[in-house]
């Protein structure tokens, strides 16, 4: 009879086993663990994750009752414990490197809508308990932090940093690779005026918000169309820049737009973007719901029902294994809470 691939085997013919191979030399990921490579390591835990399996036990033997399956898919047996030393020592870069690959072939295999370069930037909380007693709190959250990078014209996370729950989002936000010419869109959370620097010298545009307590002094007002007023209910846009004492960190002229949500409530967005019409701008900013949706996909369909181990590494392990099965399936809805800023 001829063999027919499993479904596992055919989800596996898209991993870049090349690539993945030449991550696991680069990061010596064979180099502790003899008998259970890298490979053998991720596809267990990609069975284990589409399986809804949460115990290594459990994991060992549905993965070993299926041996016949083993050869084609080029791995072998289990045991509990391989699995278990493998999760606490094996580097996660190999998985995180993996998923910035799959993230790679997605971008040539889905239509882009325009040619522009789209960047949403934000963080979600990964909450751990009382057992994982390493996990540091945060004042919010015992756990990790998930750090992403999406494109939301092809609904796609394009990177994908975990970090521990104390490390602030502009820390991790700053470390991704700048895209010379892209548009970047954050939250006030990602405000440092050096990092904002770097993407306007790269050719960079960025829309977000400011916090409460900058001191932004007005230069000019711009015209506002009847349309921008009607349409996306913008207030007022001025051409602005940072105060005396913050101006040396940031010496570039900034927009900021004031608009009025359906709520009534007033929105303020800052941009280097001297030049795109109030309106895209309001625009660029509402798209970044859209990663705040995805953020509620991933907690509401990719559950994880129990950490396969309590080590910060099997955590991570598990984690990038879930989120290599990110599909497209979020939509923009409405912003977030605004803020308004000092003006002088």
């Amino acid at each position: 009879m001829r063999y027919q691939n499993t479904v596992l085997g055919d989800l596996l013919k898209v991993l870049p086993r090349r690539r993945f191979a030449a991550s696991v030399e680069r990061h010596k990921g064979d180099r502790c663990i003899k008998g259970f490579s890298s490979w053998d390591h991720l596809v267990t835990l990609i069975c284990a994750q589409l399986g809804g399996l949460s115990s290594l036990r459990e994991v060992q033997a549905v993965w070993n009752a299926q041996a016949v399956h083993h050869y084609h898919l080029g791995t072998g047996l289990i045991r509990r414990s391989t699995l278990s030393d493998a999760n606490r020592r094996r580097p996660s870069a190999i998985f995180a490197e993996t998923f910035a690959a799959l993230s790679e072939l997605a971008d040539g295999a889905l239509p882009r809508h325009g040619s522009e370069i789209l960047r949403l930037i934000d963080a979600t909380p990964i909450p751990l308990t009382s057992l994982h007693q390493w996990a540091d709190w945060n004042g919010r959250t015992r756990g990790l932090k998930a750090h992403v990078v999406y494109d939301p014209d092809v609904d796609r996370p394009v990177r994908l940093e975990i970090t521990s729950a104390t490390v602030n989002d502009v820390v991790a936000g700053r470390r991704q690779p700048i895209e010379p010419g892209g548009t970047y869109v954050f939250d006030k959370a990602y405000v440092d005026y050096a990092w904002w620097r770097q993407l306007h010298d790269a050719g960079c545009g960025f829309v977000t918000r400011p916090k409460s307590n900058v001191r932004l002094c007005r230069l000019a007002l711009r015209p506002v169309s009847e349309h921008d007023r009607q349409q996306a209910g913008i207030e007022s846009d001025w051409i602005v820049d940072l105060d005396s004492q913050q101006r040396a960190r940031l010496p570039i002229l900034l927009r900021c737009i004031i608009l009025r949500r359906e709520d009534g409530r007033l929105l303020t967005i800052l941009s280097n973007d001297i030049g795109r019409p109030a309106a895209e701008i309001a625009a660029l900013y509402r798209k970044r719901w859209q990663i705040e949706l995805l953020f509620r996909w991933i907690k509401q369909h990719l559950k994880i029902r129990r950490f396969l181990g309590r080590s910060e590494n099997a955590i991570r392990l598990q984690n990038f294994c879930r989120d290599d099965r990110l599909p497209a399936h979020c939509r923009p809805q409405q912003p977030v809470e605004p803020a308004r800023p000092a003006l002088c």
